[in-house]
């Protein structure tokens, strides 16, 4: 697998080192509902290595003789600087970047699991599972709190969100993670997905839109 580095929107290498990927699990009511799981009383976390991340921008491989492999659209917040225990008030400080993520999924795998009370890992942290976009460097006006973002595939629009819909917005998430993770320089959070979500097929063509900020285009190989 080819070694993965973050990247800015203008095609700029991120001087930082590429680290873990703490997710966001239902932090939309919507997309909980629509996979009939109970919205969670404080944010749901896992982790992807850096085994996981990807380009967005080449050729999703997608995993053979594993079963369906689902998209999950993300907001992706870049750390740029080492925070423990923060406060969501200091939490905006240590944003380096956003972009957009998928949070590919295998789901008969995910919903095995689930029904054993086992962790998730299998179905959500597999080689190549968190195809990343460049990043646009963040900036206070960036208004975090009231972003929208989508996805379309092959022309027609499968997932639209928008972030004043999360169960626990951004900073919070930074607080709420950072008790539990230290977030290093170059780690990534994704902040969860709105509903839509369904299976990857090969040959798809795929459109995502970061507000007025950025688009990108990707296909499943």
């Amino acid at each position: 697998m080819q070694q993965y580095h973050h990247k800015w929107i203008d095609g700029s290498p991120v001087n930082l080192t590429c680290g873990k990927v703490v997710c966001i699990g239902r932090n939309y009511a919507a997309h909980a509902a629509e996979l009939n799981n109970p919205i969670p009383a404080t944010p749901l976390l896992f982790i992807k290595p850096t085994t996981a991340i990807v380009p967005l921008e080449k050729p999703l491989q997608l995993p053979d003789n594993l079963g369906e492999v689902h998209y999950e659209t993300e907001l992706a917040i870049l750390i740029q600087q080492p925070i423990k225990s923060i406060s969501s008030e200091a939490a905006l400080s240590a944003i380096g970047g956003i972009g957009l993520a998928l949070d590919l999924t295998l789901r008969k795998l995910q919903s095995q699991l689930k029904e054993k009370g086992h962790p998730w890992e299998k179905a959500k942290a597999f080689d190549g599972s968190c195809p990343l976009s460049p990043f646009i460097p963040y900036h206070t006006s960036i208004p975090l709190d009231d972003l929208h973002f989508s996805l379309k595939i092959n022309g027609k629009l499968s997932q639209q969100g928008h972030t004043k819909l999360m169960l626990t917005s951004v900073a919070n998430l930074i607080s709420y993670a950072s008790q539990f993770f230290t977030l290093l320089p170059g780690d990534v959070i994704l902040t969860g997905t709105p509903e839509g979500v369904d299976k990857l097929t090969s040959g798809d063509q795929m459109t995502l839109q970061l507000q007025d900020y950025a688009q990108f285009s990707t296909s499943v190989a």
